[in-house]
């Protein structure tokens, strides 16, 4: 039979792919673990997929390369889209078609199959990785294809034996390294917030707790002074501040398909490490490297969001981004609070605010009061010069 992977969840849509193609493929299962499954969850995914008629089933862990690849320069370039969100999904997306096409590869597939609809993002960003790294496979689409309701797929499976509790729960959830996305019927709308109970993380901890955070080079190394991978700091962080209920928001964006789309997020140690690392920058990086740092990684989440990881401006920005954080080194004090938390200040051997070059709005130790005035004249000369000439 001819050889096809499957990008392989367990849900609903992967699961009518997998008993459907596996009637005129031999189907291999592959699911890429980015942060958030369980040892458990991946043996009851394993177990169910074999359930689903394929021949191998395969999980990959890829938490380091999605750290390596992609969230360091998020960090890097404190990307938040649309200045809220940390692209908890979209990031993760790119890593695993990637992976997925690489094994398709490896083992000689001529097929490649994922679940997604004809009416989101992810469509997008799996053709895109598919097709670029490898255009001799061809791409199934099943639900896509045959623009298959969710009844449609149950009573499918069903007739085919596997019954199953495929209830569509309330909400729609995504856990990862980078955060975890919340969908429901409120963020259909315009107008309703998420209720309590819809994120993943519920308030355990009432007061406050001081953390500290320590970055070397951009990169988070260590959690109250326990040091550990980035991707561990990272887990560890999002374990803490969790509890306090910190990190949920509710994104608003453009889709890639050209519609508005509205998704509910918790993201805790995503957003205190970028607010972390970009009060640190403020300290540690001159002016123009702050300016052009921002129009390049606003540029850099677009296209990741966009699934063009794969140009090399991608590579280009990388490299920009990686060499702006040589002196990015020290650590952060925060405090965390239910629902909130706040940055307390940075303590680093870098820091460009310096005492023995004058304190802001007290006390000069640089210049003179002549050598100000002469600067500030000659600083406003274009100025002068255009409004004498266009003001007659």
């Amino acid at each position: 039979m001819k050889k096809l992977v499957i990008a392989y969840s367990g849900g609903l849509d992967t699961s009518y792919c997998a008993v459907s193609l596996s009637k005129e493929y031999q189907v291999h299962a592959v699911s890429v673990n980015t942060g958030g499954f369980t040892e458990s969850e991946i043996n009851t995914i394993k177990k169910n997929a074999y359930k689903m008629g394929v021949s191998t089933y395969k999980n990959i862990d890829a938490i380091s390369t999605f750290y390596q690849k992609v969230i360091k320069y998020l960090v890097f370039g404190n990307v938040l889209k649309n200045n809220t969100y940390p692209l908890s999904v979209s990031a993760e997306r790119i890593i695993q078609a990637i992976e997925i096409i690489e094994y398709a590869k490896k083992i000689g597939a001529s097929y490649i199959a994922h679940g997604s609809t004809g009416a989101g993002n992810d469509q997008v960003r799996f053709d895109m990785i598919f097709q670029t790294l490898a255009p001799n496979i061809k791409i199934i689409t099943p639900i896509r294809d045959q623009k298959l309701t969710r009844q449609e797929e149950i009573d499918y499976l069903k007739s085919e034996g596997i019954h199953m509790s495929w209830e569509k729960a309330q909400y729609s959830i995504n856990k990862g390294l980078w955060g975890t996305s919340v969908g429901g019927s409120e963020t259909l709308t315009s107008t309703m917030p998420l209720p309590e109970d819809a994120y993943p993380s519920q308030i355990e901890k009432e007061g406050i707790q001081k953390l500290v955070l320590t970055f070397n080079k951009g990169e988070l190394v260590a959690v109250n002074g326990k040091l550990d991978t980035p991707e561990k700091c990272i887990e560890n962080l999002n374990n803490i501040a969790s509890k306090y209920g910190i990190g949920r928001d509710i994104h608003v964006g453009d889709t890639i398909i050209g519609i508005k789309g509205r998704v509910g997020f918790e993201a805790a140690a995503a957003l205190i490490t970028i607010k972390a690392h970009h009060l640190l920058e403020k300290h540690t990086l001159t002016k123009w490297q702050m300016q052009h740092k921002e129009y390049l990684a606003s540029f850099y989440g677009m296209h990741l969001h966009e699934g063009q990881y794969l140009d090399p401006v991608m590579r280009n920005i990388e490299a920009f981004l990686e060499s702006s954080q040589q002196k990015v080194t020290g650590s952060v004090f925060a405090t965390l609070r239910p629902y909130t938390f706040a940055l307390d200040g940075i303590s680093s051997s870098n820091d460009l605010m310096s005492a023995k070059f004058g304190s802001y709005g007290e006390e000069n130790k640089g210049w003179t009061a002549e050598e100000a005035k002469g600067f500030i004249k000659i600083l406003g000369n274009q100025n002068k010069i255009y409004q004498q000439v266009n003001n007659k």
